[in-house]
């Protein structure tokens, strides 16, 4: 069985936090807004029943967790996704869909080689 990656504490719990933070419908709604382009507090609250001050909250955890950023320009301070935050998420992601692809191609083999004997015998 191959070792995951995941190296040390410090990674852990960043990705710890990023899915925790993903873990939220509308926190997931306002990072693929986000991937659109940056926006304000304001202009992410407008499509959602919710409060500029619930959205605000929900930008903290997602800053948090390093998958948003913050800056400040003249009087607005647009919101911004941190896409490089993603990679490890991915790759975390990645490295268990290729285990499974890797244990369902050796059960494809196993099933094709049983169906060879039966076939022969």
């Amino acid at each position: 069985m191959k070792t995951l990656p995941l190296a040390g504490s410090e990674q852990e719990d960043r990705l710890n936090r990023a899915f925790m933070a993903l873990s939220d419908p509308l926190r997931r709604r306002i990072v693929a807004r986000l991937a659109q382009g940056d926006a304000t507090v304001n202009e992410l609250a407008e499509p959602f029943s919710v409060t500029v001050q619930a959205v605000s909250k929900h930008l903290q955890v997602l800053e948090a967790a390093g998958l948003v950023t913050r800056r400040k320009e003249a009087q607005r301070r647009p919101c911004h996704l941190n896409t490089s935050a993603m990679g490890p998420l991915a790759a975390w992601i990645d490295s268990y869909r290729l285990m499974a692809e890797e244990r369902f191609q050796r059960l494809d083999e196993l099933l094709e080689s049983q169906e060879k004997e039966e076939k022969s015998s």
